[in-house]
């Protein structure tokens, strides 16, 4: 059986989830000739590589969930339906940011969409993770909290720590763990390795602390989808936390201090890597999760090329729209600084 059939999901699921895929997508490679041009400065981090894992898992969610994430964390905002117009003039310091410029990269917050917090500080959301468990347990709101860290988050000190609270607890949180870990194009689950961590397989951790852990090719959406949906089922039955790993293969255009465009990404990509310079090919052909949904689902007859294409076309001009109207966004008045300040 196909495996779409096998995931039971419908042609406005597929095609959604590709619209989002190829939004962030497209995102992050005009993010990137923003700062090549001078429009914002200081480091950032892109999704790009990611996608087939932020878009299923969040469409797993309610809407009145809470969500925590990292220093990668423009996908994981686009996936829940964030206005990339906000999203960029956010990053540019500009006043009609989600933030009003005050956030940039690294901390953007959008409560309406779940994002209570976003945090470059590496495992700091692990802990607010919890708290935000322990409330909606505590209120009885059958509200569940979602983590997205990083393999790297686990080298805190709280991890275990929440992990242990959480267990003790069974508090309703899910630990969604995006290992991108360097390792070689091709190479899916099973072969991806921290390199500062003495534990693995990373779902070890977890376990000692009788949390439920599994991982999952973070390359295969359809696949993450099938399992973040039934854990999230347990997680709202009263089975306490769970924690998944999602491999997925380090884009190489973030090889670099700074991120590189190596190609923009589209449909035809999928069936023809050639116009990527010779070193980026294999992840284009074999590793890139953006174009091999679009392959499948065309194999699948979910829709044709011809037809994503323009679904292409479309997120490629409502990006361009996007950074036009963060460019035009004045930045904010000196005066702003101390507003929305606690102390």
């Amino acid at each position: 059986m196909d495996p779409i059939d096998q995931a039971h999901q419908s042609r406005e699921w597929l095609i959604e989830s590709c619209r989002r895929m190829l939004l962030i997508r497209h995102f992050e490679e005009t993010l990137i000739g923003l700062q090549n041009q001078g429009h914002f400065a200081g480091h950032y981090h892109v999704y790009i590589g990611q996608e087939a894992t932020g878009v299923p898992a969040l469409s797993c969610l309610a809407p009145d969930d809470h969500i925590f994430t990292t220093h990668r964390n423009h996908g994981h905002l686009l996936a829940r339906g964030a206005e990339p117009g906000r999203m960029y003039a956010e990053i540019l310091g500009r006043r009609d940011g989600y933030n009003k410029g005050k956030g940039g990269t690294f901390h953007i917050a959008a409560s309406h969409l779940g994002f209570h917090h976003t945090s470059g500080i590496v495992g700091g959301i692990i802990p607010l993770a919890a708290g935000a468990a322990y409330a909606a347990k505590a209120r009885k709101t059958g509200q569940i909290a979602v983590c997205l860290i990083g393999d790297g988050a686990l080298e805190e000190g709280a991890a275990p720590e929440s992990f242990n609270i959480a267990s003790l607890w069974k508090l309703p949180v899910l630990y969604l763990c995006e290992n991108n870990g360097k390792y070689g194009a091709g190479r899916a689950l099973g072969a991806a390795q921290s390199f500062s961590m003495a534990a693995y397989p990373l779902t070890d951790l977890p376990k000692v602390y009788k949390i439920p852990a599994q991982q999952v090719d973070g390359t295969d959406a359809l696949a993450v989808y099938r399992v973040v949906s039934e854990v999230v089922g347990k997680i709202r039955q009263g089975q306490g936390p769970q924690f998944i790993e999602t491999h997925t293969v380090r884009w190489p255009g973030s090889e670099s201090n700074w991120p590189v465009v190596p190609v923009v990404t589209s449909v035809d990509l999928a069936w023809d890597a050639s116009a990527a310079p010779e070193k980026f090919r294999d992840w284009y052909r074999a590793s890139d999760p953006v174009l091999a949904f679009i392959r499948k689902i065309v194999e699948a007859g979910a829709a044709t090329r011809a037809q994503l294409a323009e679904i292409d076309a479309q997120a490629v001009d409502l990006i361009d729209r996007a950074a036009k109207f963060a460019l035009a966004s004045p930045f904010p008045e000196p005066q702003e600084a101390l507003t929305d300040v606690f102390a």
